[in-house]
C-alpha cells in the first residue's frame, strides 16, 4: 500500500509493546499501542487501522471476547498472539475469529512477515474486487464484494472474518464443482500465511453454522469423501446489492 500501514498492538506486557513499536516502526509501520480492551476500543473509535495484533491473555476482557466484539462491527484483519502451540490449539485460534495466529515466544521478524502477508492479501483482494460484480446471490443470501459482508435472506448482516469471507468467495466463484483442501488453500491465499489443511475444515464448519439451516446436515456446502467440498447453490451475479 502507498501509505504506511497503521498497526494497533494490544498487549498488557509493556516490554512487548515497546519492542513491537520500535521494530514495526523501523520497518515502515505506524503503530498505536493499547494495554487492554478499553484502550483498544478507544483507539478504534478515533483511528483508522489496517491490522490489529491482539494478545489472547489480557486483563479484563480476554482476547477472545475482544475478537468477537470486533467481528460484530468490522472486518479489520486480526493477528492473534497466543501461548497455545499444539495443532488443536491452533485450530482454537482460528475459532476465535482471527485471520492468523502466532505463538509466543515469537520472532519479531516472523511477526513482520505475517503482517506483510496479511496486508498483501488484503490489497490483492481489494484489487480483485474492482473486477468483480458488486455482489453474488445464492439461496437468498447476498455476498457483497466491495463491503466484504454477507447479508441473510431476511436482510440481516452477518459478520465474517477475512478468512471466512475469502473462503465463501472461493465457493461462490467456483460453484457446483469439487474443490480440494489444497485448491481452497490456494484460492484463499492461505498458503502465504502458513495455514494447514485442518484450517479449511474449521473455516467450513464456521461458515456452515452461519449459513446452513442445519449445520449438521448441510445443503449448501457438502463434504465430498476423500475429495474436499462442493458448493451446491445456483449463483447469480448482482450489480446492485
Amino acid at each position: 500500500m502507498s501509505r504506511s500501514p497503521h498497526i494497533l498492538i494490544v498487549d498488557d506486557d509493556r516490554e512487548i509493546r515497546t519492542l513491537l513499536m520500535r521494530f514495526l516502526g523501523e520497518h515502515g509501520c505506524r503503530v498505536t499501542p493499547a494495554a487492554d480492551g478499553k484502550g483498544m476500543m478507544a483507539a478504534l473509535r478515533t483511528g483508522r487501522f489496517d491490522l490489529i495484533v491482539l494478545d489472547l491473555m489480557l486483563p479484563g476482557e480476554s482476547g477472545l471476547q475482544l475478537c468477537r466484539r470486533i467481528r460484530q462491527e468490522m472486518t479489520i484483519p486480526i493477528l492473534m498472539l497466543t501461548a497455545l502451540s499444539s495443532e488443536a490449539d491452533r485450530v482454537l485460534g482460528l475459532e476465535l475469529g482471527a485471520d492468523d495466529y502466532l505463538t509466543k515466544p515469537f520472532s519479531p521478524r516472523e511477526l513482520m512477515a505475517r503482517i506483510n502477508a496479511i496486508l498483501r492479501r488484503a490489497a490483492l483482494a481489494n484489487a480483485e474486487d474492482a473486477n468483480r460484480p458488486q455482489a453474488y446471490g445464492f439461496a437468498g443470501w447476498v455476498l457483497e464484494i466491495g463491503k466484504r459482508q454477507l447479508r441473510s435472506p431476511d436482510g440481516t448482516l452477518l459478520p465474517l472474518t477475512s478468512g471466512e469471507f475469502d473462503l465463501l468467495l472461493a465457493f461462490v466463484e467456483h460453484p457446483q464443482r469439487v474443490l480440494s483442501r489444497d485448491q481452497l488453500l490456494d484460492l484463499t491465499r492461505g498458503r502465504s500465511s502458513v495455514l494447514f489443511d485442518r484450517s479449511i475444515d474449521v473455516q467450513v464448519s464456521r461458515l456452515r453454522r452461519k449459513i446452513e439451516v442445519d449445520p449438521n446436515m448441510p445443503d449448501l456446502i457438502k463434504t465430498v469423501r476423500s475429495g474436499g467440498y462442493i458448493f451446491t447453490p445456483d449463483i447469480h451475479q448482482l450489480q446492485d446489492a
